[in-house]
């Protein structure tokens, strides 16, 4: 088996989330979705997400839900595979409702802009002329 991404994020609502990230082209795999949580493909096969109603991802952790839109831990970046896909991305993050925390930065080598999701989890888009690693 090959290693995979998987990272949990809580929402305050399945629904709207779902139908958020449906309207970027994200997937979502019922087999590992129930009322509290969605399973969401990000790139099939190896970046994944749980998206966590806030009542069940409380009751995974032992201390409090970092409240998103007030403060962040982390920032979600994802390789584009162009500068287009970028920017189709984050038009299509701003008509579902999110909102851009800055312009894109253009470095010519790399070009990237990010979006903040409706529950205030930041992401942010890159294309690169090299990859990384």
């Amino acid at each position: 088996m090959h290693k995979q991404i998987i990272f949990n994020l809580p929402v305050k609502d399945l629904n709207k989330s779902q139908a958020f990230f449906s309207a970027l082209g994200f997937t979502f795999n019922p087999q590992f979705s129930n009322d509290n949580a969605l399973f969401m493909n990000i790139v099939d096969g190896s970046i994944h997400a749980v998206l966590s109603t806030e009542p069940f991802f409380q009751s995974l952790i032992n201390k409090p839900v970092a409240k998103a839109k007030e403060a962040n831990e982390v920032v979600i970046c994802l390789s584009c595979e162009s500068r287009e896909e970028v920017d189709s991305l984050i038009a299509k993050a701003l008509a579902a409702g999110g909102t851009t925390p800055h312009p894109p930065e253009d470095h010519g080598f790399m070009y990237d802009q990010g979006f903040e999701d409706l529950d205030g989890h930041l992401w942010n888009l890159v294309w690169s002329e090299q990859q990384f690693s």
